[in-house]
């Protein structure tokens, strides 16, 4: 067997998250896989059987085969988007499994990359429900650093292989997610847009929380109920109603520096 890099030896300690171990005073203790307070909340996860196993599975998946998104990026959506500050979830399923494409954030794309059809048919809806003009790119941190947990229910996928990755814990560990989200006292808002989405309908408190459900943008479906749903009003009239700011949706356009 061949020798990892410095990049596979230190997939999943938090990377491929897992808690890693440092020094502190001369005493070896466990460096934390988040900078906020997901990093308390899941803790116990990644002690967790099927965790050790679902870690094991990806350092071999990075290590044999080309695998997206970056080990780096794989947790993106919880490191821009504190638990604390969650005010609204967008459930997708698995990454994009283009060269390129996804970033740890659910529907999002790197800045330079072209928008896939389901992101663009996401901002043809935003321009009809609210009026934002379509961006000229397809990155979501704008929305993440707002308090928009861009959650994919699959953390992971191999190249080309779409839904390469499910069946493996990713599923349970977010279904961890999702039961400490409808734990919080202050409501959410959830939007689940197509059936796998809609299948996490219930573990979510309705009564408490508000759902927005709608066919999944893909363009095989956008036709069949998305386009209309207004999702992105309809949270932010929520947010409104609880007292708590509401979501700017517009998404700035990338700034080209100017040369001197």
């Amino acid at each position: 067997m061949r020798r990892l890099d410095r990049r596979e030896e230190t997939a999943g300690q938090g990377h491929i998250p897992y808690p890693g171990r440092v020094r502190h005073g001369g005493v070896r203790q466990v460096a934390p896989v988040f900078q906020n307070d997901w990093a308390e909340l899941l803790a116990d996860e990644f002690q967790q059987p099927y965790y050790q196993a679902l870690r094991a599975f990806l350092i071999e998946e990075y290590r044999r085969y080309t695998v997206y998104p970056d080990m780096y990026d794989i947790f993106n959506a919880l490191h821009y988007t504190s638990y604390a500050d969650t005010k609204v979830v967008i459930l997708g399923q698995d990454p994009y499994h283009g060269p390129g494409q996804a970033h740890g954030l659910c529907f999002s794309v790197k800045p330079g990359v072209p928008p896939p059809p389901s992101l663009q048919n996401i901002f043809k809806e935003l321009h009809d429900d609210i009026g934002c003009p379509i961006p000229d790119h397809g990155c979501l941190e704008h929305w993440a650093r707002q308090g928009v947990l861009l959650l994919n229910t699959v953390l992971t996928v191999r190249r080309g292989q779409a839904n390469s990755h499910r069946g493996k814990g990713w599923e349970r560990f977010t279904d961890r997610i999702i039961e400490l989200l409808n734990q919080r006292e202050r409501p959410l808002v959830f939007i689940l847009w197509g059936r796998n989405a809609q299948e996490k309908k219930a573990m979510i408190d309705t009564g408490r929380h508000l759902v927005i459900e709608s066919a999944h943008p893909s363009p095989y479906s956008a036709h069949a109920g998305f386009f209309g749903s207004r999702p992105f009003s309809r949270a932010n009239a929520f947010l409104q109603q609880i007292g708590v700011e509401p979501i700017d949706w517009a998404i700035p356009p990338i700034r080209v520096a100017r040369r001197a």
